[in-house]
This record gives C-alpha cells, sequence and structure tokens, in this order.
C-alpha cells in the first residue's frame, strides 16, 4: 500500500495532467456560496409570481380607485405597471410577490416565476425545457443568478398549470352560471388522470434545479430547495357568505360556486394537491410548505371577511386576501381571479421569512383569526 506521502505526490500529479499545473497552483475563480450577495430566489408559476397583487381586497365600485383596492389607480386612469412593473400583461412579477414581501432575508429577493408557468418552464431548455412569455426557462434563468449570487434558498411552487387548475375553475364557475350542474365529479376525474405525471414533472423540476445548482459549484448542503403548495381561494360551503341559489355569488361575491363543488375544492382538491407535493418534496429531501390553510378565514366570500366598501376601506384584518371572479371583466383582468390578492401575498411572504428561519423539517403556514398579513404562523407537518 503506498505511503500517505506517495498517493498525495499521486494526486497532484494527476491534476497537474488533467488541467495544468497554472490551475492546481491557482484554482479558477467560479460562481460558489459566500460569493457575491446572498439571495432568496422564487420559481415556477402564478401563485408565488404574483399574479392579482394589483388589488387590496374586492369592491363593488367599478370606478376611480375602486375604494381603494385597486393598486393600478394613478388619479386619472390605470397603469398596471405600478404594480407589476415590467411584466405587466405577461408574468405579472407584482410589488407584493411572495419573495417580494418577505422582508430582508437576503440581499437580493429574486424572482423568476411567471404566471401560467408549467413545469417544462421551468426545465433547462437543454433538457427540454420551453421558454415562455418571451423569456428563457426558469432553470437557465437561475443559473444566471446563480453564477452572480450567493443563492441561500429557492422557493418553488409549480404544478397547478399542468394539472389544469385554471381549468377547474372555469368549469366550476360555467357549471353554477350556465349548466346549473356540478363539476366536481368530472373535474375529479380529469385531475386523477393527470397528477402522477405532474408530481412526476414536479420532482424533474427539483432535479433541474439541483443540476443548475451543482454546476454553479454549489454543494446540496450550500442552499435549500422550499417546494410549497397552493391555498385555497374559496371557502367550504358552511363558511360562505352568501346563500347557494340565486346570483349573490356570482354578482355579488365572485365566487361563482356549487356548495358540494366548493366544498370539493376546499377540503379534497386542495389538500389532494398538497398531500401528493409533501410526498415530491419527501422523496427528493427538499422542505415542503404547506399552504392549504394560509387563506383560511380570508377566501373570497368567506364568512370572516368582508368586502371593500366606502365605508369600510382596504384592512389585512377584515378584507378578502384573494382575488374574486371578475366573470365581467370589469375590473383588471380574469387572469388575476382566484390568486391571493396583495394582502394574501403579504401574508405568504411572512410564511416565507419564517420558513428560512427554520432550515429544517416540513412546516404548515396558518393565518391568525382577526389579525392581519403579519399574524401568519407556522406549524410542523
Amino acid at each position: 500500500m503506498p505511503s500517505i506521502p506517495h498517493r498525495a505526490l499521486r494526486t497532484l500529479l494527476a491534476l497537474c495532467t488533467a488541467t495544468g499545473l497554472a490551475a492546481v497552483a491557482a484554482p479558477p475563480a467560479h460562481a460558489s456560496p459566500d460569493n457575491g450577495p446572498t439571495a432568496v430566489v422564487a420559481m415556477g408559476d402564478s401563485y408565488i409570481s404574483g399574479e392579482a397583487g394589483r388589488w387590496l381586497g374586492n369592491s363593488l365600485t367599478n370606478s376611480g380607485s375602486r375604494n381603494g383596492t385597486d393598486r393600478a389607480w394613478t388619479g386619472s386612469g390605470y397603469a398596471p405597471s405600478r404594480v407589476y412593473g415590467t411584466t405587466a400583461g405577461g408574468c405579472h412579477r407584482s410589488d407584493t410577490a411572495e419573495v417580494k414581501s418577505a422582508g430582508p432575508i437576503a440581499d437580493s429577493l429574486i424572482n423568476l416565476a411567471c404566471s401560467g408557468a408549467t413545469t417544462k418552464n421551468v426545465f433547462r431548455a437543454s433538457q427540454g425545457g420551453v421558454a415562455f412569455k418571451g423569456e428563457a426557462p426558469q432553470a437557465d434563468q437561475l443559473a444566471a443568478v446563480a453564477a452572480s449570487h450567493d443563492v441561500e434558498l429557492i422557493a418553488l411552487s409549480i404544478g397547478g398549470n399542468d394539472l389544469g387548475f385554471a381549468d377547474v375553475i372555469t368549469t366550476c364557475a360555467t357549471d353554477y352560471i350556465i349548466w346549473y350542474s356540478y363539476c366536481h365529479d368530472d373535474q375529479q376525474v380529469a385531475v386523477d388522470a393527470k397528477i402522477d405525471r405532474a408530481m412526476s414533472d414536479v420532482g424533474r423540476s427539483v432535479d433541474e434545479i439541483r443540476a443548475v445548482m451543482a454546476g454553479a459549484g454549489y454543494a446540496a448542503s450550500d442552499y435549500r430547495i422550499v417546494l410549497q403548495s397552493y391555498p385555497s381561494p374559496i371557502p367550504r360551503a358552511s363558511e360562505n357568505r352568501y346563500v347557494e341559489s340565486g346570483w349573490s355569488r356570482t354578482s355579488t361575491g365572485g365566487c361563482p360556486f356549487w356548495n358540494a363543488d366548493s366544498t370539493w375544492a376546499r377540503d379534497s382538491l386542495v389538500p389532494q394537491i398538497a398531500n401528493r407535493l409533501k410526498g415530491v418534496a419527501t422523496a427528493k429531501g427538499v422542505q415542503f410548505l404547506d399552504l392549504r390553510d394560509a387563506l383560511q378565514g380570508r377566501e373570497v366570500c368567506a364568512k370572516a371577511s368582508r368586502q371593500v366598501t366606502a365605508a369600510a376601506p382596504p384592512s389585512g384584518t377584515t378584507s378578502e386576501w384573494a382575488r374574486w371572479i371578475d366573470s365581467q371583466s370589469t375590473q383588471g383582468l380574469v387572469q388575476e381571479s382566484m390568486h391571493p390578492n396583495a394582502y394574501g401575498q403579504q401574508a405568504l411572504g411572512r410564511c416565507l421569512a419564517l420558513v428560512q428561519a427554520r432550515p429544517t423539517g416540513h412546516q404548515s403556514c396558518r393565518n391568525t383569526a382577526g389579525a392581519g398579513p403579519s399574524g401568519m404562523y407556522l406549524t410542523a407537518g
């Protein structure tokens, strides 16, 4: 068996042969942790990009600032870029997006997420990833960030669009408004048919992120990936403040769903997706942030919340934290419907800050009844 000095000499000679003596004497600088400003990065879809961040609660007023709920109001018109910046009309990265609302948890808070994105928009282009809304796949964008920053945490929200979550909402609303029929039976079948493939691709998204980080010189222990689930934007039937029949849920509340469909979405669909995402997180060895109950009591039409009026201005303690369905498109864009609004995003930002400070274990984030977005708290699980 060769002695330690001989082994060291052989190793040195091998390195010299492979990379050149100069490389051994002075290793080239490369992107790695501890180089550059620290960063927390958001990746994925509309639930983390900041879709609906334009709105501070919901108001029936269709003019002016809409009782103070429309943050795009300039005093004489509407400028969505005040909220979404250069991504207005595209990725809708709002100024209140989760990562932007997390507070000073890193030197740089970077949002790569894009409204409407699917897993294929996360994968690297070299691995079949697809550009989206004029931008490179998110993993390729991450490579540039990792080269210039010390990335400490990557928050990922993805899979909902692979499952056709927007189509589920559209179908359920249409069945209520037009067909007077339930949606949960056929939509459950549709989700079940897609969910295995979707979760497999969510897992691949995690793998893609890891490949990018490894290529940038990061060890697995140098950063964290937090895979998160989706909050329910509507309440279960027993917690809806409007009666099931009539037009109040459509024309007033903006929650046109039958009781059976509402309860299915809140207590079956959202938990099903959350549980499957948790399974992916466990299998891939990343943290899971469960948001299924994050908007409890703050959902569109929830009894515990209220709409904004001239006499009841926007408030993080009383207003709804999700954007209603504006079926007439009289306010903003229909695509903003059923997403956390500015208050909801501030709440999710608080969740991200809390999980950033708790580096191990799966966590669930919930709100405190009667408190604003700052009242979010974590429980293990």
